[in-house]
């Protein structure tokens, strides 16, 4: 499994931003695809929503990738 480490600087990230972000996916709208199968989960549980707001102490998983995000 592949661990990435995401820190965000304000309060929160979007979801399809995120994946961005980490290099999951090529782009925003590429993440809301991705988000909109129903792969990725947020905490354990499958997220449909692709501008959830993702905050620190929350773990984003797909697939074999699993993202934990920090805060600054």
């Amino acid at each position: 499994m592949q661990r990435l480490e995401f820190i965000i600087d304000g309060e929160y990230v979007e979801l399809n931003q995120l994946l961005k972000l980490t290099g999951v996916c090529d782009s925003g709208g590429a993440g809301k695809a991705i988000v909109a199968d129903g792969v990725v989960k947020v905490d354990g549980k499958v997220e449909l929503r692709k501008t959830c707001k993702i905050r620190a102490g929350q773990v984003v998983s797909l697939a074999d990738i699993r993202i934990n995000v920090l805060g600054a």
